[in-house]
């Protein structure tokens, strides 16, 4: 019988998990009551810093102009089955818009480091959108990876 569990991935394995970027879901919080507003996103992460970076599309009809707030905690999942099987990270934090004023050397750097992967699933040609860079300093990252023993 075989037992699946999940350990904790090592420093190492976090980082070649999350290598440059991916996708996932990042989750906001709304108003009491409400389930919360969850997006599937494009991220990249910077192993230096150990930050996210994302890019997010902003339309006429979109529900995000309402919840991104920099004051709010958010919570973003990524997961995915490899090789040497499941793994997933859950990172929680405030996020913080990244304005070509507030670019200074270091987030420079750590963004030409990522590699925000361009998924194109809007319903509205990208000319019609405006694109929005922000970045997540996680308070809490917590990371499972899949362990596996033959009884």
């Amino acid at each position: 019988m075989e037992d699946v569990r999940s350990v904790q991935m090592s420093d190492e394995e976090l980082a070649e998990f999350l290598d440059r970027g991916g996708t996932g879901v990042i989750s906001f919080d709304t108003s009491q009551g409400e389930p919360p507003y969850s997006l599937p996103v494009s991220y990249g992460y910077d192993a230096e810093t150990g930050r996210f970076y994302f890019r997010f599309a902003f339309g006429p009809d979109t529900k995000k102009e309402d919840v991104v707030d920099e004051d709010d905690p958010v919570s973003f999942v990524t997961y995915g089955n490899t090789d040497s099987g499941w793994r997933s990270v859950i990172a929680t934090g405030k996020l913080e818009e990244v304005t070509e004023s507030a670019l200074d050397p270091t987030v420079s750097e750590a963004m030409q480091r990522v590699e925000i992967p361009l998924v194109d699933v809007y319903d509205r040609h990208p000319i019609e959108l405006q694109f929005r860079f922000f970045r997540l300093a996680p308070d809490e990252v917590t990371h499972k990876k899949e362990a596996r023993s033959v009884d």
